[in-house]
């Protein structure tokens, strides 16, 4: 009795586990999965300036690692079938020790010229995480890695720093990538690439309903507006490098930029080549640097990107689309007047990572023209006929007084409050509200994208392209006598456009237009002078033309392919290292946790659009983005949840017959010791 109760116990624990792992394989085989590891640059809040270039790029080999282990887990699908334990021994462990050896060269450059950074040891470890796309269409079956002979950078060296591995591009599925397999599904994590996007990442505009708050203008509010027309990137100037957060590392951002403005933007661009470069602006004294992710149309087109680092090489794949129109404008503060920005001041909106980082610091906002009342976070909006996609970013309005950087890049400038005021004694500056216009049809989702292709912002590849990542880029090199007109403008209560000179509109103060209808789309612009207030956009017609300029074929990234694992030795001429400028980062104003505690790989809640961004829901920004019902996103644990369920009746037999057997025995032995009993009476 007791052997056979034993056995039925230990068989259905037996099975249930091999049940648990079964189910967790299928999702990892299936490709439903993504690299959710803790972001290490966020909790530097202070970096000596003579070790800075040395961190960032070290910071920028963290991203490669998870670009690298991202891919292979895309390719090992038939691994992880046969061997439940394939992902965790050959992907994950190798990712975390050669993520500890970096976070211990961080370490000891901090510590250097500084005080060592406590606790990054505990952010080597990540976890495999499902995606929450189980199940969804993908792209049109087109299961083809647009990656094409590109090489696959890395290898095996744990830490980091080697040419173990030029593995070319096998495991790209020969760069077909092009619908040759015509199946209906595409499984896993959808899109063309096979790392996004999918249907639940869309919602219909005209069901959210109007969520747009701003804060109420005093008195000694600065009330003007000044817009600056750098055009919409016709002449396709793009890179996949991003010269604030991994200044000389080639393909620091893992995806595609446009660029306006500043013509001399590369990872490499020092001080000095930005302040001497061309600039797209209208008014040349205008030499801003604007880049944000391109959009993608997922459409099976190959871009000159294909086979490239930052492009198809990483799932950033399909025709880019160039932007119908593109506004800057500068507006003021609803309690104060504004100070001038610095020359060179960096400030980034939104985070890239915000898919496994959480909605701390993302500040996306999608919506659609005639309804920009509505602002999206965490979905794109399908928009009616007649009615343009548009990415509106709202940047930070409040600097520190002191610095142009920090070394997390962030807590150098922060978001006003509800009220407008900015905390911590820092000082109100212009703040930069862009707007840009593409004319995408809204996707078919009932065929995953056959009919009307889906549409994507370009992402690090394990963030899936989900449009709570979209974010913005801001580098201030504006001459100091427009900078000066401009400040002059909006405390001034005007209405300045920069191609006139900013002497316009004297006296006039930006109107409030009510939305339009709704169901009356306009198709563009709102007519509302004042973005701060009710985000639909600017209607001076700033728009760098308007046109809607045919997309461009994406050039191929500068700096050409990295083959070493160690950035700090890019494949592109290292011309000029960028200055080492003063980035000495004060305490937090925006009220982010910056501690040095134990790693948190992923927020607390996922992206919602019926959640208020803290980050972006102050100073006049949108807040309680909501009305839309989200979709599958992704779950709070910090395990791998499966989704999938798997087996019948008969597959459950086949597993438990050492149960049954199990079970005869314990009945057999109560029979007899029952006989026993009865015969000793």
């Amino acid at each position: 009795m007791l052997g056979g109760g034993g056995l039925v116990a230990a068989n259905v624990y037996a099975t249930a586990s091999e049940s648990g792992q079964s189910q967790a394989g299928q999702v990892l085989a299936s490709g439903a999965a993504t690299i959710d590891c803790p972001d290490v640059g966020s909790q530097l809040t202070a970096v000596p300036d003579e070790v800075k270039v040395e961190v960032d790029k070290e910071l920028a080999l963290l991203d490669k690692q998870i670009a690298e282990a991202y891919q292979r887990l895309q390719q090992s699908t038939q691994a992880i079938q046969q061997d439940g334990a394939f992902a965790e021994n050959s992907i994950m462990n190798p990712l975390k020790e050669k993520r500890a050896a970096t976070i211990e060269r961080i370490a000891i450059a901090v510590d250097r010229e500084g005080d060592r950074p406590q606790g990054l040891e505990s952010f080597a470890a990540c976890i495999l995480r499902a995606s929450g796309n189980q199940g969804e269409q993908g792209g049109d079956g087109q299961n083809g890695d647009q990656g094409g002979e590109g090489q696959q950078q890395g290898g095996d060296n744990q830490d980091g720093q080697g040419q173990d591995g030029q593995n070319q591009g096998e495991g790209q599925d020969n760069g077909q990538g092009q619908g040759d397999e015509q199946g209906d599904q595409q499984g896993g994590n959808g899109g063309q690439a096979g790392n996004g996007p999918v249907a639940a990442d869309f919602v219909d505009i005209k069901t959210v309903q109007p969520n747009v708050q701003s804060a109420r203008k005093q008195g000694n509010a600065s009330r003007g507006t000044f817009s600056t027309a750098c055009g919409v990137n016709a002449n396709g100037l793009f890179n996949s490098d991003n010269v604030i957060v991994a200044p000389g590392v080639t393909n620091g951002a893992h995806h595609f930029h446009d660029y306006v403005g500043n013509q001399a933007n590369n990872a490499f661009a020092s001080d000095q080549d930005l302040a001497n470069g061309d600039t797209s602006c209208e008014n040349k004294g205008d030499k801003s640097s604007y880049f944000w992710p391109v959009i993608r149309l997922q459409n099976g087109a190959q871009e000159q990107d294909a086979g490239s680092p930052g492009g198809g090489i990483e799932g950033n794949a399909g025709e880019i689309v160039t932007p119908k129109q593109v506004t800057m404008t500068f507006v003021g503060n609803p309690q104060s007047k504004v100070t001038e920005m610095p020359k060179l001041l960096r400030i980034i909106t939104g985070d890239a990572k915000a898919f496994v980082n959480g909605t701390a610091n993302a500040n996306a906002s999608w919506s659609c023209t005639g309804f920009e009342d509505r602002q999206l976070k965490d979905k794109y909006p399908l928009c009616p006929q007649g009615s343009d996609v548009v990415r509106t970013f709202k940047f930070q309005s409040c600097w520190d007084g002191n610095n142009i950087d920090s070394a997390n890049h962030r807590t150098h400038v922060a978001f006003a409050d509800a009220n407008g005021t900015c905390a911590n004694g820092f000082k109100a500056i212009p703040q930069l509200v862009q707007r840009i216009v593409y004319d995408v049809d809204a996707p078919s989702l009932n065929d995953g994208g056959r009919t009307t292709p889906l549409f994507a912002v370009d992402s690090f590849p394990e963030q899936l392209h989900k449009p709570v990542t979209d974010h913005g880029d801001f580098i201030n090199v504006f001459d100091e006598d427009l900078m000066g007109e401009m400040v002059d403008c909006i405390n001034g209560g005007r209405k300045c456009d920069a191609a006139d000179g900013a002497g316009g509109g004297a006296g006039e103060e930006p109107g409030n237009s009510p939305s339009p209808t709704p169901e009356n789309p306009p198709g563009g612009n709102n007519g509302d002078d004042d973005p701060a207030d009710n985000g639909n956009g600017n209607g001076n017609g700033n728009g760098g033309g308007g046109e809607n300029t045919p997309s461009p074929t994406a050039t191929a990234p500068s700096g050409g392919n990295n083959q070493d694992d160690e950035p700090a030795d890019s494949g592109a001429e290292n011309t000029q290292k960028p200055s080492a400028d003063s980035t000495q980062a004060p305490n937090p104003a925006d009220g982010e946790d910056k501690g040095n505690g134990e790693a948190v790989p992923k927020a607390e809640s996922s992206p919602s659009a019926v959640q208020s961004d803290a980050a972006a829901a102050t100073g006049g920004d949108d807040n309680d983005l909501g009305g839309a019902v989200p979709g599958p996103e992704p779950s709070g644990a910090s395990v791998l949840e499966p989704q999938a369920t798997s087996g019948g009746l008969a597959d459950t037999g086949t597993q438990l017959w050492p149960a049954a057997a199990g079970a005869l025995l314990l009945l057999a032995g109560f029979v007899l010791l029952r006989r026993i009993n009865s015969r000793q009476t």
